[in-house]
């Protein structure tokens, strides 16, 4: 009700004795939709305005509102209205982003484990996906004081990076990263910034994450501002479905350069002509929250995963502290009762004699296993 008429449902029971709520809420939304609204794209979303078709590319308004969004949070006023398109979720933003650079054969570096969605999404364009894998990091300050080396961050070759793309095409990079917890540091971004140049690559962000980083070491970067020599080879890929606690609007946004927005846009209508409109309308709330509801968001689930990786590390399990997101990608190879098995294995018994639901480590992979990865 609220997404149709701009403001809260109020029960007025007393124009309607004798139906019940249910029957009141049900009959106003009637009213609401049958009645014909004549505000442009910016008033109240009354009528049968919301049950239509909204420009491919998404409302004015909310691509207004996303542009502002990013001098709100990051001081980027690099923005424009015609430089953002409204998806269908993070997915659709990537997978176009993916078939408006990449051709048939081109490379698409991805740092692995990784996003199931991405090597998916290559194959079904014909890119061939190459992968750098990020690998546990060590540090020998614990508090134990003794000579084992702790597992405290995820690291990448950059030797290995370079190889990868001196004939590729694409990176995709997702910080915060799923499923490692990693927050490509700004040192890092700048190494993976310079091989982009280098060798004519353009970069694809995956930031649904941008909210959940954790402690005052980390932060979230948008490239092209930070690094705006590389804001011409950058599309940005973003959703409110993480940050909302809402995937099922399927609302998210690409941030393109201006030489690639026809394409873009051209290649969008064509996957899935429009986002959906109700859900447009609605995100103009979302996007109006006060700050403070985004703050706490990174703080709400930083106790959340470490609440559960104190009970992991209590259990066996080795766990690398997640740096934003909310997953942990964790080392059950010490575990009482699983060492030994494979990762389905371990994770399938988890599931019928605990009752606790988890995903195979090797699900997250695309070469072949070596002894830093298995």
């Amino acid at each position: 009700h609220g997404v149709l008429s701009g403001r809260p449902y109020e029960d007025k029971d007393e124009e309607s004795e004798g139906s019940t709520a249910e029957e009141r809420l049900q009959s106003s939304l009637s009213n609401m939709i049958a009645s014909s609204g004549n505000g442009g794209e910016t008033a109240v979303a009354g009528g049968d305005q919301l049950n239509q078709y909204s420009p491919p590319c998404g409302r004015g308004d909310l691509r207004l509102s996303i542009a502002n969004y990013y001098k709100r949070f990051y001081n980027y006023g690099g923005v424009g209205v015609e430089d953002i398109t409204v998806t269908l979720g993070a997915t659709e933003a990537l997978a176009s982003a993916l078939r408006t650079i990449g051709r048939p054969g081109d490379k698409c570096v991805i740092f692995e484990p990784f996003h199931e969605l991405y090597p998916s999404q290559c194959k079904l364009f014909y890119l061939e996906p190459v992968y750098v894998t990020l690998r546990p990091s060590t540090s020998s300050a614990n508090e134990t004081n003794d000579d084992e080396e702790i597992f405290n961050n995820w690291t990448y070759g950059e030797e290995e990076l370079e190889s990868a793309l001196s004939d590729a095409k694409i990176l995709v990079l997702n910080t915060p990263h799923n499923p490692t917890g990693k927050v490509f540091s700004k040192k890092e971004l700048a190494h993976i910034v310079s091989l982009c140049l280098k060798f004519d690559v353009y970069l694809i962000t995956d930031d649904i994450y941008e909210h959940m980083c954790y402690g005052e070491d980390y932060r979230h970067i948008v490239v092209p501002h930070e690094f705006p020599e590389m804001a011409n080879r950058t599309l940005l890929c973003n959703s409110l479905g993480k940050s909302a606690s809402a995937t099922g609007w399927r609302l998210g946004w690409c941030v393109h350069p201006p030489h690639l927005r026809n394409i873009y846009r051209g290649i969008h209508d064509q996957l899935v002509v429009v986002s959906p409109h109700p859900m447009q309308y609605a995100t103009l709330s979302y996007l109006a929250l006060p700050n403070e509801y985004f703050v706490n968001l990174s703080r709400k689930y930083q106790g959340r995963v470490s609440k559960l990786g104190e009970a992991l590390r209590a259990t066996g399990f080795q766990v690398i502290p997640p740096q934003g997101a909310y997953y942990l990608f964790v080392n059950y190879t010490s575990v009482l009762g699983l060492a030994g098995m494979t990762s389905e294995q371990a994770a399938m018994h988890l599931l019928k004699a605990i009752g606790v639901a988890c995903v195979p480590g090797d699900n997250f992979y695309g070469k072949e296993f070596d002894s830093t990865t298995k």
